[in-house]
């Protein structure tokens, strides 16, 4: 039964991560490319978001690990075998609820304390990006502005920028005078402030001009050091600036505060409430991959596959909307999200009741019947089927 879980368990955990990878990575390199920032603060943003991903598809994995593989002993008839000799579903479900109590303590450390450190990290890779902290390329053939008080244009950049041609730069001073300066080629120069560097330019012209200056100078230069003030980036904000980048510990304090406002603390509570119920979720699991995952007898339906899914996506969604309903005020955050909670255990109880406790029982019998009489008028109607029919 550990064998049987554990592959399709971890083949859905790496597909999930994979094709949310797939679905954010494009949209990430346009994002630093616009930016014009370093290629490898892609990976780090994609590893910052894996947290996020795994908190999805842990759950997921889990119910498709246990479905699929009572399903694959189900078809089998080893179910029947095991049933024969006196084992109950209590006895079968062993197994898969040693894996979800190991995977619902991983979720709770990666959605309790990895993951809102994980999203403040990403955040703030994006303010730097959007600063130009992270050391911005200056892109050539366009202006690029170096603060508020310098405009450089670079024609053409060579070595990796080691080596500059067709260099424009204009600066302005806080006395109001500016300088105008065009060369044939240059490179940038660390100094021991890490806040300035150096501008070496070679075999070019500089204007500079001044408001009590009758004629602006000129002078034309083989060599001319330009020292350049690096812009002065402001901080980042402190960690907490969302409730998503909250720990559990931090999320039940601010929910109890008495300094913090009552949007605050509404806030809080929804988060800290809709991350342990959407952990608590994972011990009914099990149960509802029983339910849906034994198809009833000669059927290789694979309905409960499809129907376990849409209920487990249903119930995300319907806790996203009652975190918001708690957010605002609306209801309170522990009604919103435990009520949901507690129709969505009866539900799959009641089903578990059926397959288990029942005999013949069936939770999806009726859909069964539904969608193979369905299948079957649809099918009757095929051109493969109606060549059949007419060579019978």
């Amino acid at each position: 039964m550990a064998r049987l879980i554990a592959l399709p368990l971890f083949s859905t955990l790496l597909i999930a991560a994979m094709l949310l990878i797939l679905d954010r990575i494009r949209r990430l390199f346009d994002f630093v490319a616009t930016q014009g920032g370093p290629v490898s603060v892609v990976w780090k943003m994609l590893a910052n978001l894996l947290p996020e991903y795994l908190g999805l598809g842990i759950p997921i994995g889990l119910m498709l690990g246990v479905l699929l593989a009572f399903r694959r002993i189900a078809t089998s008839s080893e179910l029947d075998v095991m049933r024969a000799v006196g084992m109950s579903y209590g006895r079968l479900l062993r197994v898969p609820y040693y894996y979800a109590i190991v995977l619902a303590a991983l979720n709770i450390a990666i959605v309790g304390y990895i993951q809102p450190q994980a999203r403040y990290a990403y955040e703030q890779l994006r303010f730097e990006l959007r600063t130009g902290a992270l050391g911005a390329s200056i892109k050539t053939g366009e202006f690029t502005h170096l603060g508020d008080k310098m405009t450089l244009r670079i024609e053409r950049s060579q070595d990796r920028g080691r080596k500059l041609s067709g260099i424009f730069v204009h600066a302005e001073t806080p006395r109001g005078d500016w300088v105008g300066v065009t060369a044939a080629s240059g490179q940038f120069l660390a100094t021991d402030d890490p806040n300035v560097i150096i501008f070496r330019l070679t075999n070019g012209t500089l204007i500079h001009n001044r408001p009590d200056f009758r004629t602006p100078r000129t002078l034309t230069f083989s060599s001319h050091d330009l020292p350049i003030n690096l812009p002065r980036f402001e901080s980042f904000r402190t960690r907490g600036g969302k409730n998503l980048e909250y720990t559990l510990p931090e999320l039940a304090r601010m929910g109890h505060a008495p300094t913090a406002s009552e949007e605050q603390r509404d806030g809080s509570r929804a988060e800290f409430h809709f991350r342990l119920v959407e952990v608590a979720s994972m011990f009914l699991l099990p149960l509802l991959a029983v339910a849906l995952g034994v198809p009833p007898k000669r059927s290789t339906s694979a309905l409960g596959v499809f129907l376990s899914i849409v209920m487990v996506v249903t119930y995300h969604k319907i806790n996203q909307y009652a975190a918001s309903l708690g957010e605002r005020g609306t209801v309170d955050p522990a009604i919103a999200l435990w009520v949901p909670f507690v129709i969505f255990a009866a539900l799959i109880l009641w089903m578990y009741h059926q397959i288990a406790n029942v005999p013949g029982g069936q939770p999806i019998g009726a859909l069964e019947r539904f969608f193979g009489k369905a299948w079957a008028m649809v099918a009757r109607y095929l051109p493969g089927r109606r060549r059949k029919e007419a060579r019978a």
